[in-house]
């Protein structure tokens, strides 16, 4: 899992560094913009923009060291050098004393014009308010509109650090040197689409930066022992599919076993059995009979047209037709189960205003989910997971548009299921088949990706 800070959480990190360990912010901050600096092509000229701030310190220390390798550096303040306090004051000595300029502009649009290289972006960072104006808006205009690369320094400035949504103004980056952790805004979008290609840049940190906000990382699975068979990886039981939606059956069991399940066996409506039984003969399929059989690990209840879910006590993924009005927080009560959600589905399950703004996912993620046994799956564009009697949120990176299509819920709840009988705790289950299911959509081409396409790759993804 990749930590998600704010801003507050960062500050404290590097402050703990400070006072507690006592390393020099003046060496965090050389080691920032040694860092940022090894982003840059070797030998171009550079632009630097310096701020008011901390982070104007930073473009500051970039300048001078950019100029004793022996580039051709220009530094534009945005304030009267007055302004510049602290760390960022003696940086402005140091740069000063090398011989540097420091040139101002009234007309940004005319200045950029003229500029050739790389513009290093330090006008406002960590405590700069989200949005720019005045001079600040000026050089974002100029810049945005230039063709010139742009190198960020922590982040591009206007942007919250603590929020995915991007305020009127921002200075678009092509590369963001990210300090020491990634923030809020590198992980989530839309504003990880202003920070171009994003690097961390290591801060010498007497501890590992911690949030309750964090971002899946590829997950590890542990490897099969030589003598593994069928049973050794679960068996999957599914409640699905229904006259006119058998198809949904199907891709849940390939899920299922497309992730490594040992055994499946759809229970699905009577009429429907031989249709599904020709489309997935690596399943066994029987006719619902009203109870689930004994030698099931995990149950998957809904997709197909199957409301009700079964008596059960074992581990369930309930989905689709199964999630009912008003019966979230039933299920979130119940350990070992899993909901998964699509936004609409989660404002009827739970009666709460439909989540559109990232910022309003998370929020009621984490309403619902805080401390509760269940796990929830809130699907969409960077799904987030809660729950699992854990406080932390986590996001999925994986994924693309192509995934907006039918059916493709339907074979990330078998996904799930599959992951979960393998032995996997219910929350890293759903992780797992959140994270592969949106790394196979970005091994695709599209639009147009069929859910069994996805099925397809995950063999290979798995290999890797």
């Amino acid at each position: 899992m990749i930590p998600l800070l704010t801003a507050d959480e960062m500050r404290a990190t590097e402050r703990q560094a400070i006072e507690t360990w006592g390393i020099p912010s003046l060496v965090l901050q050389e080691h920032a913009a040694l860092g940022a600096l090894r982003l840059l092509p070797p030998g171009e000229p550079l632009t630097v923009l310096a701020g008011p701030g901390n982070n104007g310190g930073d473009a500051l220390a970039l300048a001078r060291l950019a100029r004793l390798e022996g580039r051709p550096v220009r530094l534009f303040a945005l304030a009267d050098p007055s302004a510049w306090k602290g760390d960022a004051l003696h940086q402005a000595r140091l740069w000063q004393g090398l011989g540097g300029g420091i040139e101002h502009t009234s007309d940004p649009a005319a200045a950029v014009r003229t500029w050739r290289g790389w513009v290093v972006d330090g006008l406002f960072g960590l405590g700069g308010r989200p949005g720019l104006e005045g001079a600040a808006a000026a050089w974002a205009a100029a810049l945005n509109g230039s063709g010139l690369p742009v190198l960020a320094l922590d982040l591009p400035s206007g942007l919250d650090p603590d929020r995915a949504e991007v305020p009127d103004v921002v200075l678009r980056a092509s590369r963001t040197a990210c300090f020491g952790a990634l923030k809020v805004c590198h992980g989530l979008l839309p504003a990880r689409g202003w920070c171009g290609e994003i690097t961390v840049v290591p801060l010498p940190l007497d501890r590992e930066p911690a949030g309750n906000l964090k971002l899946l990382d590829r997950p590890r699975l542990a490897p099969r022992n030589w003598d593994a068979h069928k049973g050794s990886f679960g068996h999957v039981g599914i409640r699905a599919g229904s006259l006119g939606m058998s198809g949904a059956a199907v891709l849940a069991a390939k899920g299922a076993l497309r992730v490594g399940a040992g055994l499946v066996t759809v229970l699905c409506e009577p009429e429907v059995r031989a249709e599904i039984a020709a489309q997935v003969p690596e399943a066994m399929v029987r006719a619902w009979k009203g109870a689930v059989p004994e030698e099931i690990d995990v149950l998957l209840a809904g997709p197909g047209g199957i409301a009700q879910v079964p008596e059960w006590d074992g581990p369930l993924v309930v989905d689709a037709s199964a999630l009912k009005e008003g019966e979230g927080r039933r299920w979130m009560e119940r350990p070992g189960t899993a909901i998964t959600p699509h936004p609409g589905e989660f404002a009827r399950l739970f009666r709460l205003p439909r989540p559109l703004l990232m910022e309003e996912r998370l929020a009621q993620a984490r309403q619902v989910g805080t401390g509760k046994p269940g796990v929830l799956l809130l699907k969409g564009a960077q799904s987030v997971v809660a729950g699992g009697a854990r406080e932390e949120l986590w996001i999925n990176p994986t994924g693309n548009p192509g995934l907006a299509t039918g059916g493709s819920g339907d074979l990330l709840a078998g996904m799930v299921a599959g992951f979960r009988a393998q032995g996997l705790p219910m929350r890293e289950a759903v992780a797992a088949a959140t994270w592969f299911h949106g790394a196979a959509a970005d091994r695709l081409p599209g639009p147009g990706l069929l859910p069994s396409d996805l099925a397809d790759v995950l063999p290979e993804l798995l290999r890797d």
